[in-house]
């Protein structure tokens, strides 16, 4: 372990130049998708017609595509032994999208932009955690995914406040707006294909690894799906970053600034991701978690308290500080518990699971919105968020030889 001396410089300038080039690339296509994303909540429910429980459905739907998805992309990297082919082709299937939801003139046209969308991401996102993995030390590797989601979470930064300057730019017309998404999804494209760079890995064994099944899945241990398990549970104890941008209209912040929630989340997002990810490299993994939790609940207990933009605002800056502690750290902590040679398919199981658990609470959520109001629904999630950190607080598991590889358990 790197000692908690070593400045963040050093930790940053140590990291693989791959990292660097999936960051950016992930910085240009979050920028595409999140300027997108900040403006679709109010485009279905505003000039399609939307109910919030069909934005909550349409948006847990299109997560879970993703996470269905990771698991064969992931599996199939592991296979090819050709981690960027895959990614490539995942940011290619998401920038084509773009120019559709413009064009949308029915909830089934968005629908369907968010469904292949989502399966864009579902299909890169595995490969490319596990690709991180495989070109950075193990001693860096809580500072490599923070470095991702700190640069992705600059394009969220960044998507979002061009929505506002285009907005007011082009007099709030939504469709005009959504085309200029097409730009930066296209650059990001063209970045990987060009830039990235993976390792040589030995050809495929098909005597270790005759299909997917039981006999691969057995190589995960208990202390990977203790990871997936408690992947699951902090997702349940969350839903989609849709309702924080329709607690924003709720509350009657003007439409044109409704982005600058998803600015105030990510610009936290971006900060902290990188510091949080370079700490699980050296302190308690535990400690972070439970921090996250203790975050979250107090970002649901303002949001649902909020009656004005401002109030909104502060409770998504603690929503993203909350992501900070803890997405970077659940990648880490399946990359330390999965073989080598199987990170993608455990990257893929990590991410099914999870976005399961997404759909439930972002299709709960709407439920809650609707029939009881949009304060119980941020109610709701602080209560799980509460009994989530309890868990963690109370949970002591047995350690019996104390070794080296039980460093990486949270």
């Amino acid at each position: 372990m790197p000692s908690s001396r070593r400045p963040l410089r050093l930790t940053l300038l140590a990291l693989p130049p791959g990292i660097w080039t999936l960051g950016l690339g992930s910085l240009l296509m979050d920028t595409s998708s999140e300027l997108v994303h900040s403006l679709l909540p109010i485009f279905m429910t505003t000039v399609l017609g939307a109910s919030m429980v069909t934005v909550g459905l349409i948006e847990g739907i299109a997560e879970g595509t993703a996470a269905v998805t990771k698991v064969f992309s992931g599996v199939l990297s592991d296979r090819l032994r050709k981690r960027k082919l895959i990614v490539v082709l995942g940011y290619g299937l998401a920038a084509i999208t773009k120019p559709v939801f413009p064009l949308a003139t029915s909830l089934a046209w968005v629908f369907g932009a968010r469904f292949v969308d989502r399966l864009g991401k579902g299909i890169r996102g595995a490969p490319r955690d596990a690709l991180i993995a495989d070109i950075t030390p193990p001693t860096l590797r809580g500072a490599a995914y923070g470095l991702r989601q700190a640069l992705d979470s600059v394009g969220a930064v960044l998507g979002p406040l061009l929505a506002v300057v285009l907005m007011a730019a082009f007099a709030s017309d939504l469709k005009a707006v959504l085309w200029v998404a097409v730009v930066p999804a296209l650059m990001s494209v063209i970045l990987l294909a060009v830039a990235l760079r993976e390792p040589e890995h030995a050809p495929f064994d098909a005597r270790t690894h005759p299909r997917l099944g039981f006999r691969s899945i057995r190589r995960l241990d208990a202390r990977y799906w203790l990871i997936v398990a408690l992947g699951a549970v902090f997702t349940l104890a969350r839903f989609s970053e849709a309702f924080l941008v329709l607690r924003a209209q709720d509350v009657g912040l003007a439409i044109g600034y409704v982005p600058v929630v998803m600015i105030a989340m990510n610009l936290v997002y971006a900060v902290a991701a990188y510091p949080a990810g370079a700490a699980a490299d050296f302190v308690s993994r535990r400690a972070l978690l439970v921090a996250g939790m203790i975050v979250l609940i107090g970002a649901d207990v303002v949001l649902a308290a909020a009656s004005t933009g401002w109030q909104v605002i502060a409770g998504t800056l603690l929503w993203g500080l909350h992501m900070a502690l803890t997405q970077g750290l659940l990648s880490k902590l399946v990359a330390d518990n999965a073989p080598a040679d199987l990170r993608g398919t455990a990257f893929g199981f990590f991410n099914l699971v999870t976005g399961g658990a997404l759909v439930i609470a972002s299709v709960l959520a709407g439920f809650l919105w609707e029939q009881v109001g949009a304060a119980a629904t941020f109610v709701a999630g602080a209560a799980f968020a509460a009994l989530t950190a309890a868990g963690l607080v109370l949970y002591r598991p047995k350690r019996p030889v104390p070794s080296a590889s039980t460093a990486s358990a949270p």
